[in-house]
């Protein structure tokens, strides 16, 4: 059984014995800054060909209350910088969030800036909890030696970083997952979820995971209808996640979707039920013990 809909979604969670979902990718944003991000989905068709309906347009308040509806008991509200010296100003509005929303854990991001190492310990010392790096948005290189004190700050703090480096939904100069190995092969114990498992890069994360025991894989936006006309899985994906079934998170990207929450419920859903190793185990890990352990609750 999966939810069939948003309205289902708490009644299905707790039948699976959870108290409650815990979704590591997830944005809220200062609301100037969203209503560009909404402004940019409003001409998806000019970016990527067909339209991008964000599904969750609604104020800050009701979107809290429609994550605590679905049994959202905890969330990382990720955010991220698109040139330099964007990323202290976000890390403060993030914390600020935080510690006014009870839901909501500590994040922080960074930029290749000289202060980025700084900032970040900054942010490592206000108890930080995640950090969110888009290489695409943000058109940097993770390679960037400027970046090397944060990823080295960040693997010694065991602080996980979610980082989108597929290329989808559209590539950029420095998008791929074979760049960002070299980023791993530098710092073995970064902690790194690949957002979106890093599409269409499926097998490429895969691999990149079973090579590093320290790399996850989020769902966000996998699997779903709408992502599968963009960036098919393999056909064989719920047998190849076994060997990596405790290293996938929930990720959503609420409220930024074009579809309702429950649809990306069911994508997990149908990879528990067609592989008789994953089954209810994988789900509560994947929906809440996996990512509350990566992020301390």
């Amino acid at each position: 059984m999966s939810p069939q809909a948003d309205e289902d979604v708490a009644a299905w969670v707790h039948g699976l014995g959870l108290d409650g979902l815990v979704d590591l990718h997830v944005h809220f944003l200062p609301e100037r800054m969203l209503r560009k991000v909404w402004a940019y989905f409003d001409r998806a068709e000019e970016h990527y060909g067909m339209a991008w309906p964000v599904h969750y347009r609604t104020t800050e308040q009701q979107r809290l209350e429609t994550l605590c509806s679905f049994g959202v008991r905890r969330f990382a509200p990720l955010v991220y910088p698109h040139k330099p010296g964007m990323a202290r100003w976000l890390n403060q509005w993030a914390l600020e969030f935080a510690e006014r929303e009870p839901d909501a854990v500590h994040t922080a991001t960074f930029y290749p800036e000289s202060q980025a190492a700084g900032y970040v310990d900054e942010a490592l010392r206000a108890g930080a909890r995640c950090f969110k790096a888009h290489v695409q948005v943000g058109a940097y290189d993770p390679r960037d030696r400027l970046l090397d004190d944060v990823w080295g700050a960040m693997a010694d703090a065991g602080v996980p970083v979610v980082i989108h480096c597929g290329h989808g939904p559209l590539p950029g100069e420095h998008t791929g997952v074979e760049v960002f190995a070299e980023v791993l092969h530098r710092h073995p114990e970064l902690v790194a979820v690949l957002a979106h498992a890093a599409m269409p890069q499926y097998e490429d994360a895969l691999e990149l995971a079973r090579a590093y025991p320290r790399v996850y894989l989020d769902t966000t936006m996998v699997g779903v209808p709408f992502t599968e006309r963009l960036s098919p899985l393999p056909p064989d994906w719920p047998r190849r996640l076994v060997p990596v079934a405790d290293r996938i998170v929930l990720g959503s990207d609420f409220p930024n979707i074009p579809y309702p929450y429950a649809a990306q419920l069911r994508a997990i859903a149908g990879w528990a039920s067609m592989e008789e190793r994953l089954g209810e185990p994988f789900l509560r890990a994947v929906l809440h013990d996996t990512p509350a352990k990566l992020l301390g609750i």
